[in-house]
């Protein structure tokens, strides 16, 4: 599932609330049948192993290695000496080296993130959630500082990795040529509510104006290969 709309939408609100970060206001939110504003402590964390989130920046600690940053992963199920202990000497090393050769950078185990392009350290980051093995990715505008090419890069080892897995995906965007044949749903937020919801199909040019309003020619969107109007 994509989620679209103009910046101040809700769009990283939302997917906090969905991975627990944030509580709602009022109403619930549920995940796996279970409403995560009514969990607490240990329900919470063991929750929020299930449920993976990219940041918009790769959210990587620049003074820890790539293997350090990957078996991060792991934290919700290690005990904290057992964490402790693999800032030392890392544990499970192999399991580390095997997320990493699914985003084609296992050379780069032993390396430090500043040494890394802004892709490479955002598939850093889609290891680790490769490790974590939860059932739904939320990613918040993974592609925001990435240039076209590694946006898409990224979207599609989004992607690929959900389908491996058969885990639910949501993924906020901001450009939205990164939309393709990825996506089985679109949501759109306006002003902290839903603005529409449909098929990718569905999306239309006089939809997009009404819902970015100033912001539709910021962002090229005459060029999105989208009807006129909805179908």
């Amino acid at each position: 599932m994509a989620v679209i709309g103009p910046s101040g939408a809700g769009k990283t609100t939302l997917l906090r609330m969905l991975a627990g970060v944030f509580a709602p206001d009022s109403g619930s939110v549920r995940a796996f049948g279970r409403d995560i504003s009514r969990l607490s402590g240990r329900e919470l964390a063991h929750l929020r192993r299930e449920i993976g989130l990219l940041y918009q920046s790769d959210n990587l600690i620049p003074s820890l290695r790539v293997v350090h940053n990957v078996l991060m992963g792991r934290l919700g199920s290690w005990s904290t000496l057992r964490a402790l202990r693999s800032l030392v000497w890392p544990r499970e090393v192999d399991s580390a080296r095997a997320a990493l050769r699914e985003v084609e950078l296992e050379d780069r185990l032993w390396d430090l993130p500043g040494a890394l392009s802004g892709g490479e350290q955002q598939r850093v980051a889609i290891a680790r959630l490769i490790l974590q093995g939860p059932r739904a990715l939320l990613a918040d505008e993974p592609a925001s500082s990435l240039d076209q090419r590694l946006g898409r890069e990224v979207v599609l080892k989004l992607a690929a990795l959900a389908r491996a897995r058969g885990a639910t995906l949501v993924v906020s965007l901001h450009t939205l040529d990164l939309l393709g044949e990825h996506f089985d749903r679109i949501l759109a937020l306006r002003g902290g509510r839903l603005f529409w919801s449909g098929e990718p199909r569905e999306l239309s040019r006089a939809l997009l104006r009404e819902l970015y309003g100033a912001e539709y020619r910021s962002l090229d969107l005459d060029s999105l290969a989208v009807a006129e109007r909805a179908p």
